[in-house]
């Protein structure tokens, strides 16, 4: 043994500050980037961010997400994975342009007097400038994206995929130029994706009109001769009706179909059709067909040839020829007042009362949307989601939950065509010429990049621009394989991550982002975008409604981190994600992950000086002696492999404590749990795991139970300390790896955490037999801790006890174990009268004379004897009640059966305990 004096010094602090050490490992992930390897021969693992706008910020739902997907990418990083995390960014075509012309505004400008060109100058100053905050926000949380191939959706190789996308749809027939009813923003001046709309309910007016019928003398299911009547809440639109419509099979209607009604405050006559989309319940059964202004009229109108006059301009007035002078030009709120007051004056309103109504709200300005028929650009859809059902039914893509897999296919079998086309300038411009006629000109699908407009074919022709821009979500669709190098397919990073592994997202937009990347990943590369759908749910505020700033229930994730701390932030968003349900927020998952992080923390602590202390004096000749001197920072200090070290333990279990032997046993059992819920995608039951055993295991028993064991003399001691260390930090890598990173660091390894291995479960380290042996230990300790308690003993205070029957033996041969933890002292034998506990099948007993004052002892108990009895009774009056049992929450009954078998277990051990005194 050699003499040698520890170079280490204490500079770990003494607890864990957040803000000293996350920014440091933060910066170092975006200066290092984990670049993805598109030559390695390893296995790829691929998941793409999905893009924030352009113009946003951190809130929780990213926070959440990219968590979760940050994760994921570390494990399977460290699972020998080629693991790329792709981040970028999309433009967010209107909420961007929405931006720049407010300040604009603000200088007394509008892009109109800058022109097309000026202004997409100054938005893309603006995104150089200021936009992109989000992606520095997310670099504080951590994520080991490859930030040399972050990606923006107006990039010229992403806006050439967008491109070529379009041109092939339309030489396919799929995309196509047509008349039908869209969401229009009137503040915006463009239709909007229900991606951009809010739907809010509002207390609205349900009103009930009078049309007067063609023929004089037939009557209507009210009874009423000559009028049907007809419920709306937008009496304002009534003007572009164009038929009454009643369902085939309603008896209140079936003889006025065919006939005719007068629209109210007009003399214009409309006929009474039938068909199976109107609803019976709602209203009075019979629906006014307005087929420029709603989108179940519209389809109602198409089925039955109904022209499609608008009354309601792009700027949201009336203004057409077929409204009456003295409503023309109002704007629709203040014309559907007036409308309202004409009509009572006329006669022809019967009822007006309180309706809640859905109401659809521009996301981007808040204005009330108004549907209306618009010439636009389309995609039939149909075709898409066809490919995209049968990959679901091939099995081609797994969605967790499952449950969501049915919600993707129903979506999927009714889905409408979609409009991409907007009136922006902001976005990818759509290729599309006109000629003087009118007539449509797309490049060839041979040549996709050439502009008509300079194709030598068409140069007799004088060929306009289409002005519009594609809907976001049109380039958005294409971001797992456009942010791979499609369409140029035959690239390295396109060919080795592609098809991607996995995608994170809410299950609120399984529908419009989801499913479109679906279509257009086997529409255009004929493969799945990627293999699984991993949805989780919303993330709410406490009472779990919905976040709102305007409310003030919006929680900024920025504010948590520096609360909190991220590592903590994080441990609570993987935490709270269960099986996709929404996420309630709860500040004591945040307080509970900032005192996981101290906890690790004072553990390796612990463990680094301990290890320090004894490192010199070790025996030169042990191969472990080099990997305990690494801690110390020593010459000598090795870090072997671990699985090595774990292979070498387990050959010489006989130089191993018993406590060595159990935790070792339950870290295998514990890798193998963890690795099989991460592979399940379960992250929330994977950190129970980790969290489980890394406090109550590892720092609160094994690091107790080996206290004694500490001395140099046993090596294998030590090197367990610093190995099942290392590896909690590397199974909580994932979840929290800023202070992993640290802590692994401080224990002497030169490569970072991220790097290193995945732990590996190892059937040879599997010890059946010093677990059962060491669950008795704790049992022991247990029922000495409650004989204390019991007692009215403090922890510290010692206690002579015996234990009896099989585990005594063993009991005595780990005594310093026992008596180390429970601050208790072991005898063989007890005088006079005593208390016992049992726990697990073993019996503990300590003296009750010279321990406690027996007179007030017995006192004592017999008073809470009384008081058990009087809880169990109240419990059991609640549950005898039918109806307490009917009404209270399933929980609060299930609390109140708990009550009534616990108290019921403290009252038979006290009645026992105190028929030793008659």
């Amino acid at each position: 043994m050699t003499d040698r004096t520890s170079p280490l010094t204490d500079d770990l602090p003494k607890s864990f500050d957040p803000a000293a050490t996350e920014p440091k490992w933060a910066r170092r992930w975006f200066e290092e980037p984990f670049r993805a390897d598109a030559t390695s021969a390893k296995p790829p693992f691929t998941i793409v961010i999905p893009p924030p706008n352009v113009t946003g910020s951190l809130h929780l739902g990213h926070a959440l997400d990219n968590t979760l997907i940050d994760t994921l990418i570390r494990y399977k990083r460290m699972a020998g994975f080629e693991a790329l995390y792709l981040p970028g960014m999309d433009h967010a075509g209107i909420s961007t342009q929405v931006m720049v012309e407010k300040q604009l505004r603000g200088s007394g400008i509008s892009r109109h007097d800058l022109g097309r060109e000026a202004f997409l100058e100054r938005v893309w100053q603006w995104k150089a400038e200021s936009g992109g905050a989000i992606l520095a926000q997310l670099r504080r949380l951590g994520v080991s994206a490859d930030w040399t191939r972050e990606r923006f959706t107006m990039d010229p190789g992403l806006s050439r995929a967008v491109r070529h996308q379009f041109v092939k749809l339309y030489h396919q027939g799929l995309a196509y130029r047509g008349e039908r009813i869209v969401n229009w923003d009137p503040a915006a001046q463009t239709t909007l994706s229900e991606l951009e709309i809010d739907r809010e309910i509002r207390k609205g007016k349900m009103y009930t009109l009078r049309y007067v019928l063609e023929d004089p003398q037939a009557a209507a299911s009210n009874g009423e001769t000559g009028e049907i009547r007809v419920a709306t809440v937008r009496p304002e639109t009534i003007f572009a009706d164009q038929a009454i419509a009643v369902h085939p099979e309603d008896e209140r209607f079936g003889h006025l179909i065919g006939q005719r009604a007068r629209i109210p405050l007009t003399e214009r006559w409309i006929p009474i059709i039938a068909d199976e989309a109107v609803e019976r319940d709602f209203g009075v059964g019979a629906l006014k067909i307005t087929p420029a202004h709603d989108p179940t009229d519209f389809e109602i109108g198409e089925r039955h040839g109904l022209a499609r006059p608008s009354v309601i301009d792009l700027t949201g007035h009336l203004t057409s020829e077929l409204v009456p002078e003295t409503f023309r030009g109002l704007e629709r709120f203040a014309a559907r007042k007036a409308v309202v007051s004409a009509l009572q004056e006329s006669g022809d309103l019967i009822e007006e009362r309180d309706h809640d109504t859905a109401i659809g709200l521009s996301e981007r300005t808040a204005v009330p949307v108004e549907p209306m028929v618009s010439l636009q650009w389309f995609v039939n859809m149909k075709p898409l989601a066809a490919q995209v059902l049968a990959g679901l039914e091939g099995g081609e893509i797994k969605l967790t939950p499952e449950r969501y897999t049915k919600v993707n296919r129903d979506w999927l079998e009714n889905i409408r065509d979609w409009n991409i086309s907007r009136q922006l300038w902001w976005g990818h411009q759509i290729p599309v010429w006109y000629d003087e006629a009118g007539d449509i000109y797309v490049p060839s699908i041979d040549n996709p990049d050439l502009d008509c407009d300079q194709d030598p074919q068409y140069a007799h022709l004088k060929l306009r621009r289409d002005p519009d821009v594609f809907d976001t979500w049109f380039s958005s669709n294409l971001w797992p394989f456009s942010t791979l190098g499609w369409p140029d397919e035959g690239n390295e990073d396109f060919l080795k991550f592609y098809p991607t592994q996995v995608l994170v997202t809410g299950y609120d937009i399984l529908f419009f982002w989801v499913a479109r990347m679906e279509m257009a990943a086997y529409g255009l590369t004929g493969q799945a975008p990627f293999h699984t759908v991993m949805l989780h749910g919303l993330y709410l505020d406490s009472k779990g409604q919905k976040m709102s700033k305007s409310k003030g229930t919006g929680i900024d994730p920025l504010e948590l981190f520096d609360q909190y701390g991220v590592d903590a932030s994080r441990f609570a968003f993987a935490f709270l994600s269960t099986g996709g349900q929404d996420i309630r927020h709860d500040a004591r998952r945040y307080e509970q992950g900032r005192n996981f992080a101290n906890k690790l923390w004072n553990a390796a602590r612990f463990v680094r000086l301990r290890l320090s202390e004894v490192a010199p004096q070790l025996p030169d000749e042990s191969p472990l002696t080099p990997y305990i001197r690494a801690v110390a920072g020593m010459p000598e200090g090795v870090n072997a492999r671990s699985r090595d070290l774990l292979a070498y333990l387990a050959e010489n279990r006989h130089s191993l404590t018993l406590a060595d032997r159990w935790i070792i046993s339950r870290l295998n059992a514990v890798t193998a749990e963890m690795t099989a819920h991460l592979d399940a995608f379960d992250l929330g039951a994977a950190i129970r795991v980790i969290y489980a055993f890394t406090w109550d295991e590892y720092c609160d028993w094994y690091l107790e139970a080996a206290k004694p064991s500490m001395g140099a003399e046993n090596i294998g001691t030590l090197a367990t300390l610093k190995l099942v260390l290392e590896h909690i930090l590397k199974l909580l890598h994932p979840f929290m790896p800023f202070v992993t990173s640290e802590l692994y660091e401080a224990l002497g390894h030169r490569r970072q955490l991220a790097v290193h291995a995945w732990p590996e479960m190892n059937p040879a380290l599997h010890d059946e037999g010093a677990t059962a042996a060491f669950t008795q230990l704790r049992a022991a300790v247990s029922a000495a801790r409650a004989l204390k308690n019991e007692l009215g003993l403090s922890p510290q205070d010692r206690l002579n006890v015996q234990v009896e029957g099989e585990a005594a033996g063993l009991v005595r041969e780990n005594a310093r174990v026992v008596e180390g933890i429970a601050r208790v002292t072991l005898v063989d034998v007890l005088e006079g009268r005593t208390l016992s506990a049992v726990e697990a099948g073993v019996v503990v007993r300590a003296p009750l004379e010279g321990t406690v004052e027996l007179g007030d002892w017995l006192q004592k108990q017999r008073k809470r004897l009384a008081e058990l009895d009087k809880q169990i009774k109240q419990a059991q009056g609640k549950l005898g009640n039918p109806g307490f049992v009917a009404r209270a929450p399933a929980e609060v009954v299930e609390e109140e059966q708990r009550r009534v078998s616990d108290f019921s277990a403290q009252k038979e051990r006290l009645e026992g305990v105190l028929a030793q005194f008659g």
